[in-house]
């Protein structure tokens, strides 16, 4: 596993984002009553963006984007191998909350809070110039890059026609969408191996 990336002092937007305490309160109010450690992946010549929904709490711990199952689960949909995934002069991972959220009173992942993506997201899409291809991982990154309020099945089983704007949905890789994926069997059969094509040309082409 990589490690986490050192914020240079003259990258603004990277300095100022991992220090964002907005969401202090919010986090300390949790079951897991945690501080805020914004997860940062990004660089500008990054061609491929993976928008995903907000770091679990090994990704908290890590301070490594996917360093859990679910990043496992997620390379092994695109293709890509560890190397590959963490390149983030091709590869940018901007979840749609930098920081951990906690759990709620029932163990479960709390969602992303909005507050994050009211003040980073539109920074962060500009510094990334090059990006031609998006991974909208989950249903809140599919709500801001495609404008979808359906569910997640019904976004990621139009993917033809969301592709063809150069957006990508997925469902998210976690193990609790173990069964979505044999309910779904189109998904592993025809939706991954049009996108790892698609990753193929994007990732190459120089």
């Amino acid at each position: 596993m990589p490690a986490p990336d050192t914020i240079a002092s003259d990258d603004t937007l990277c300095a100022e984002l991992g220090a964002c305490r907005a969401c202090a309160p919010r986090f300390a109010a949790t079951t897991t009553a945690h501080a805020p450690r914004p997860v940062i992946w990004f660089r500008p010549a990054a061609r491929l963006l993976i928008a995903g929904q907000a770091p679990g709490a090994r990704v908290h711990a890590a301070g490594v984007p996917f360093a859990d199952a679910s990043g496992r689960r997620l390379r092994g949909w695109l293709g890509l191998t560890e190397a590959q995934f963490y390149d983030r002069s091709r590869i940018a991972i901007v979840p749609m909350a930098f920081c951990f959220p906690g759990y709620d009173t029932r163990g479960a992942d709390l969602p992303p809070p909005p507050l994050c993506a009211a003040i980073w997201r539109a920074r962060v899409m500009s510094a990334l110039p090059r990006v031609r291809l998006v991974l909208a991982v989950g249903g809140a990154a599919q709500r801001w890059h495609l404008g979808t309020r359906g569910g997640v099945t019904a976004t990621v089983a139009d993917w033809r026609a969301h592709a063809a704007r150069g957006v990508w949905p997925l469902p998210h890789p976690s193990w609790r969408n173990t069964g979505w994926l044999r309910r779904h069997p189109w998904f592993e059969a025809e939706t991954l191996p049009a996108l790892r094509a698609a990753l193929r040309e994007v990732l190459t082409d120089d």
